[in-house]
């Protein structure tokens, strides 16, 4: 599963929205293909998948892709107040070093695609933007929004800018690339091995002007509990696993998981080739967790655990466990010295 694959806030979405219908374009080609409509964007509580807003993004280069530096500019609409809690969380605490740690913890309550980590190098502090897993299609566009979402973000803090060393990109140097060093302050240089900006390391230790100490524990708290919740409800593959997980009905298959959750398993199949699995893949990611479980008991023997995994023979069983782990049951058993009672 790529990083980027967590469930967020549809403010995004409705941020590239309101871009697309400053150009022209109409919300419906904006949604297409998402399952989302206008009523939905408008409610506070409405949560997407990551795929659902790739496939905004893609709408968007589709119907806007001419514009010039599209990226540039929707980033610079993502002020704190669209990230909700997250940005409350980050004005609150002392420093920006403190509030870029905490941010970097609770990145997946934002809307990042590409992996973003700090590294600390003596006077020098380089925030690194990789997307290495973001699709190639939208790759640029989503590093440059990005890029200009961080830039929003630092100008909301402070009120000065916040001076860069060196910026640098993968991609080549684009028609407007004036437009990057007029948001970021210096002159980047392009085609580079990696996406990044450097910093002077003491700049961390600059103090926030809305610092509260009662305030950031509050906040960070509440991260924790959204972020718990939305990783508890990510994407339908974790709804599958959570499906198969069950032990009173255990291993349907994908047509009956499909009724159960309210579409054709043709549909369900899409979904999970979305989020770069399958229900076969996901079923034996069970049955190899729950057969590890189960022979790690003495009660029961090979062939009540091939059963109850839903194998009609225990050959078909031990073949399986032998492609997930390289050994047979009797042997993981004698690993983990199961008493002998139960080997088979």
């Amino acid at each position: 599963m790529p990083y980027w694959d967590f469930r967020r806030s549809a403010n995004s979405i409705q941020i590239l929205a309101d871009l697309a219908r400053d150009k022209g374009m109409a919300l419906d080609a904006v949604l297409a293909g998402t399952g989302l409509d206008a009523e939905q964007l408008q409610l506070s509580t409405t949560e997407v998948e990551a795929t659902q807003e790739l496939q905004v993004v893609r709408n968007l280069l589709r119907g806007c892709g001419h514009v010039p530096a599209l990226g540039l500019e929707a980033g610079s609409r993502y002020h704190l107040t669209a990230y909700g809690l997250w940005g409350f969380a980050l004005i609150s605490r002392a420093t920006l070093r403190l509030a870029a740690r905490l941010a970097l913890r609770y990145l997946k309550l934002t809307f990042a695609f590409n992996r973003i980590e700090l590294l600390e190098h003596g006077d020098e502090t380089t925030l690194l933007l990789d997307d290495s897993e973001v699709p190639p299609d939208v790759r640029q566009f989503l590093v440059e929004r990005d890029t200009a979402a961080l830039r929003t973000i630092l100008d909301d803090v402070f009120t000065l800018p916040m001076p860069l060393r060196r910026a640098y990109f993968r991609f080549a140097r684009p028609d407007y690339a004036e437009r990057f060093e007029a948001l970021l302050g210096i002159v980047p240089a392009f085609g580079q091995p990696f996406n990044g900006a450097t910093l002077d390391t003491a700049l961390l230790e600059l103090p926030l002007p809305q610092a509260n100490e009662h305030t950031a524990r509050m906040c960070e708290a509440m991260c924790q509990q959204l972020l718990d919740r939305r990783q508890r409800r990510a994407g339908v593959a974790a709804r599958v696993r959570e499906r198969l997980y069950q032990p009173a009905d255990p291993f349907p298959d994908m047509e009956r998981t499909a009724r159960e959750f309210c579409m054709t398993s043709r549909s369900l199949r899409r979904h999970l080739q979305a989020e770069g699995t399958s229900y076969r893949a996901l079923l034996d990611e069970v049955r190899e967790v729950v057969a590890e479980q189960l022979l790690s008991h003495d009660g029961m023997t090979v062939d009540e655990v091939a059963a109850r995994l839903g194998f009609a023979e225990a050959s078909s069983f031990i073949l399986a466990f032998k492609r997930w782990k390289g050994m047979s049951p009797r042997q993981f058993r004698q690993r983990i010295d199961v008493p002998a009672r139960a080997r088979r």
